[in-house]
């Protein structure tokens, strides 16, 4: 436990990498308003909520770009998340879309698992590509921090194709959307950057870009002897969508709590983005020093990403 000490980690952060817990009570929005698909039942991951915000000017006969995002109960409204902090989706995605910066779009807000979250969002691919005493060393972490109770076994592939297979075409019937993949977008943080850039990978036909904010990279809580990095790296060095795609991406990190993890990390993805063509146009990795690990540190920067991942005409500065 020293080593959290030494980075300002808290209990309360550590509950991002366990128990999420579920929320009840449905979110107030300030701008738009939400519907919720309650207990969306699949054939590949538990059930769980979907929240589905709708902008003000949302019309069954105009076609709305998607973004899909992770995490769905700690979006909208304080007063109903589990830490009383939030993203304020709805309040940065109207503004943008009221200034014509982006196209008008809808958020499909995916609720964690709860208890699944660890094995959802856990990129599945890179974590079977290492032996199985890495496996051992890794399930011994997440045994110690309380994130299992037995073998670990991510269960990635399974909530994309919910994603991908089951929820999408859902949306697609329900509401006005351009379900094509040049409007089809993907965002998270934390472990939820982990399966937004995995989520891509597995499948660029179909996302446009995905924005991937504190990305946990250690995949554990540890840097030291840590297999996961190098199988995340390894993978992405081989899977990462050809720049033909046309393909944006958008990484960040900050550099306390447990973001002091990812820097030394995201340098090194940063480093395989340039081995394969991208340039600033389709990618961006931005560091912002004195920045931690929560909604407070993620809603600051959620509006550049938007901004990157939608609208051509604006620029952000240069990689850092």
């Amino acid at each position: 436990m020293a080593s959290f000490q030494k980075i300002g980690l808290t209990l309360q952060s550590l509950f991002l990498f366990g128990v999420v817990f579920a929320q009840k009570e449905m979110p107030n929005t300030e701008y738009g308003r939400i519907e919720r698909l309650e207990n969306v039942q699949s054939a590949y991951i538990t059930s769980r909520h979907v929240d589905v915000w709708l902008p003000e000017n949302y019309s069954d006969k105009s076609g709305f770009n998607v973004l899909y995002m992770h995490d769905g109960q700690l979006l909208y409204d304080t007063a109903t998340t589990w830490n009383h902090k939030s993203w304020e989706v709805d309040s940065i995605a109207n503004s943008l879309i009221s200034q014509g910066k982006v196209a008008p779009f809808i958020v499909v807000g995916i609720h964690n698992g709860n208890k699944t979250r660890y094995t959802d969002y856990f990129p599945q691919k890179p974590y079977e590509s290492m032996n199985r005493r890495r496996h051992q060393r890794v399930e011994r972490e997440l045994q110690f921090f309380g994130k299992i109770d037995s073998a670990f076994s991510p269960g990635s592939d399974a909530y994309l194709k919910f994603l991908m297979e089951e929820l999408k075409p859902m949306i697609d019937s329900m509401y006005a959307t351009k379900p094509e993949r040049e409007y089809t977008y993907m965002a998270g943080s934390s472990m939820g950057g982990l399966i937004s850039w995995y989520g891509l990978c597995e499948y660029p036909e179909r996302f446009k870009g995905v924005a991937c904010l504190s990305s946990h990279w250690p995949g554990t809580m540890t840097l030291k002897r840590n297999p996961v990095p190098g199988a995340f790296l390894r993978y992405l060095n081989a899977q990462l969508p050809d720049t033909a795609y046309d393909t944006k991406i958008y990484f960040d990190c900050g550099d306390q709590t447990l973001d002091a993890l990812y820097p030394i990390i995201q340098q090194r993805v940063d480093k395989i983005m340039r081995s394969k063509g991208y340039t600033e146009e389709l990618w961006q990795t931005r560091y912002f020093p004195g920045e931690g690990h929560d909604e407070d540190a993620w809603k600051k920067r959620f509006g550049d990403a938007l901004l990157f991942l939608m609208n051509t005409k604006e620029t952000l500065p240069k990689n850092q």
